[in-house]
C-alpha cells in the first residue's frame, strides 16, 4: 500500500521549463529512487535536486503540509511511520493534524507519527451534543439517574467540555490534548539509516568520460603569459 505518493521533477528542468517528471510511492527503496531520478535526468553530475509539485495520500489533511522541497528520506521517514500504523493510529493520526499542533514542517509531521498518545481521540463524536452523551453514557463522566437523562442537556455538557479542553470537531470524530509529554524523537538532522533511500544513479559512462576529457584539457593548457607591453615598466626599458 502507498502511504505517499509524489510527483517529482527535475529542479534544473523544471525552473528552464520542463515541467516531466514522475511519480513516487513511499515507502519507497533505494532502486525506486534511483530508477526515478535516472528517468528524469537526476544524475548528481549536471542536475542535483529535485523538486515536488504534488504530493497525495489517503490520510487526510496530511497532502497540504507537504512542500515542493521536501526531502525524499524525510517522506520515506513518515511514510514508513504510516505504514506501520493500524486503522486506530491512522484515524488518531488524522485527528492530531485537524488539531494542528505539530504541521510546521515535516520533522513535526514524523514527530507527531511518534506521540500519538499525546491525544485522545473519540470517534464519531461530530458535535457538542454527541460529546455530552459520549462522556456521560460511554465514559461514565457523570452518573445520572435514568429518570433524569431525557431533560439532561448533553449539548451544554459537551460544549463545556470542548471550549475548556480545547477540543477540536474533525471529519472523524473529536480530538483534544491528554496532556502528555511530546517528545521529539527526531531533531530534524538526519534521518535513521533505515529510513534512507535518496541516491544517484550510477553515472553515464559518457558523461564521465566527457568530465575526465575538459579536467585532462584544463590540467595540460600552458599557464597564461602577461603580453609584454603590459608588463609593469616594459615601456620605460625602452627608452
Amino acid at each position: 500500500m502507498s502511504e505517499i505518493e509524489a510527483y517529482v521533477c527535475n529542479l534544473g528542468k523544471y525552473v528552464a521549463g520542463n515541467v516531466d517528471g514522475g511519480y513516487l510511492r513511499f515507502p519507497a527503496t533505494t532502486e525506486d529512487v534511483q530508477a526515478l531520478l535516472k528517468r528524469i535526468g537526476v544524475d548528481g553530475i549536471r542536475f542535483e535536486e529535485v523538486i515536488i509539485t504534488e504530493a497525495t495520500t489517503e490520510i487526510d489533511g496530511l497532502s497540504q503540509y507537504i512542500n515542493q522541497y521536501a526531502d525524499i528520506d524525510e517522506l520515506n521517514y513518515l511514510a514508513s511511520l504510516l505504514d506501520e500504523m493500524d486503522e486506530g493510529d491512522r484515524e488518531r493520526f488524522e485527528a492530531a493534524i485537524a488539531y494542528g499542533e505539530y504541521t510546521g514542517s515535516m520533522k513535526d509531521l514524523i514527530n507527531l507519527a511518534q506521540n500519538l498518545d499525546c491525544y485522545e481521540f473519540y470517534p464519531g463524536v461530530e458535535n457538542d451534543e454527541d460529546l455530552g452523551y459520549y462522556m456521560i453514557d460511554e465514559l461514565g463522566d457523570l452518573n445520572i439517574p435514568e429518570n433524569i437523562k431525557p431533560y439532561f442537556d448533553y449539548e451544554a455538557y459537551g460544549q463545556d467540555i470542548s471550549e475548556g479542553e480545547g477540543g477540536v470537531f474533525t471529519n472523524g470524530g473529536y480530538v483534544m490534548s491528554s496532556h502528555s509529554s511530546f517528545i521529539e524523537h527526531y531533531d530534524g538532522k538526519e534521518v535513521p539509516e533505515e529510513y534512507r533511500v535518496f541516491d544517484y544513479p550510477a553515472p553515464d559512462k559518457s558523461i564521465l568520460a566527457t568530465l575526465e576529457k575538459y579536467q585532462k584539457m584544463i590540467a595540460e593548457a600552458p599557464a597564461a603569459v602577461p603580453h609584454e607591453k603590459h608588463r609593469p615598466g616594459a615601456a620605460h626599458e625602452e627608452l
